[in-house]
């Protein structure tokens, strides 16, 4: 093949890709144009590839049609839109239609901190074991109370709000595995039931619940679904159903990120009231109703939007094209 000849036949519908890709919007017909002659420089530049490989030449046309599949996918990632149709419809319905694996995770863990605290409440030697008396003098009257006020309020939202979203990131990550999210969400539990136990038996349950309630509420409630998530994670593979194991993983995995960068927001505001309503001088029915407020706006954004989303037909995956293709199965 004489590639000069090729490439003077050729030239003008190349320049004329390049014009389109150029252009911040088409109009209908240009789109059709540019979707024509992408399709015709593929089959060029696979015929240069298999007759005459020129280097620099295929170096071009495949630049240029990488820069035209982007221009006709569109540029969503990143954008304002894509950030507001994922907080109103991926990340709800994801938690919606997932609701069952964090909220049986809520009910079971929040039991399991309940009977913690009776057990130790009733058996001190759980933590006379492992705090001397001063310590536990200390920590009842001074430093549970003072651990909210010990930093200043942006410095410490950030440091609960990094530590927390960490915690979240693992119980979904460990999903991948099953049991270490039993132990992530065990150890959290155990901590809270001691805790309430220590202060109960001091006759500091109050100044224990009007600290934890306001914040927690909300902070407790992301970290369950994070559980719940992981445990869903971990059973995709285990009972695929009628896809493959590798598809149901995949689903689910996806399914899984969204859900971790949706928590990233909700851990940040409960860390903003942890880090400035918790510590502040309100009366604690006033910082209990905040935090009361937060879990309710958040039940709603899930049963609300979660749920009109998941009717429509959303699953909290990504856009079906970003998706890749599936090999067919036999059934």
């Amino acid at each position: 093949m004489d590639l000069d000849a090729y490439v003077s036949a050729r030239h003008d519908a190349w320049r004329r890709l390049e014009d389109l890709v150029g252009r911040r919007r088409l109009s209908g017909a240009e789109s059709d144009e540019l979707l024509r002659l992408y399709t015709e420089v593929s089959t060029d530049l696979s015929t240069l590839r298999s007759v005459n490989p020129d280097p620099e030449l295929v170096r071009y046309l495949s630049g240029l049609l990488s820069r035209a599949r982007i221009h006709t996918a569109g540029s969503r990632t990143g954008s304002w839109s894509a950030l507001g149709r994922f907080l109103a419809v991926t990340f709800p319905a994801a938690l919606y239609r997932m609701r069952w694996w964090w909220i049986g995770v809520l009910v079971v863990n929040v039991a399991f901190a309940f009977g913690v605290g009776w057990y130790a409440h009733a058996n001190p030697e759980v933590y006379t074991s492992q705090l001397t008396p001063g310590q536990i003098d200390a920590y009842v009257n001074t430093d549970f109370e003072n651990y909210y006020s010990e930093y200043p309020h942006g410095e410490f939202a950030t440091l609960v709000w990094t530590n927390n979203a960490w915690v979240a990131a693992q119980a979904i990550a460990f999903g991948v595995l099953g049991a270490p999210v039993i132990y992530v969400l065990f150890m959290n539990m155990v901590n809270v039931g001691v805790a309430g136990a220590l202060m109960a038996t001091y006759d500091r349950l109050d100044l224990f619940f009007g600290l934890i309630l306001p914040h927690g509420l909300l902070e407790l409630t992301a970290i369950f679904v994070a559980g719940g998530v992981g445990l869903r994670l971990f059973w995709s593979w285990i009972e695929p159903g009628p896809m493959t194991r590798l598809q149901s993983f995949a689903r689910e995995g996806r399914t899984a990120i969204a859900v971790a960068l949706g928590l990233v927001l909700v851990l940040l505001v409960s860390g903003l009231i942890e880090g400035f309503v918790t510590p502040s001088g309100l009366p604690t029915w006033a910082r209990i109703s905040i935090g009361v407020m937060a879990e309710l706006a958040f039940f709603a954004y899930v049963f609300v939007l979660g749920r009109r989303a998941v009717l429509a037909g959303e699953t909290g995956d990504i856009a079906s094209p970003e998706r890749g293709d599936y090999a067919p199965v036999a059934a």
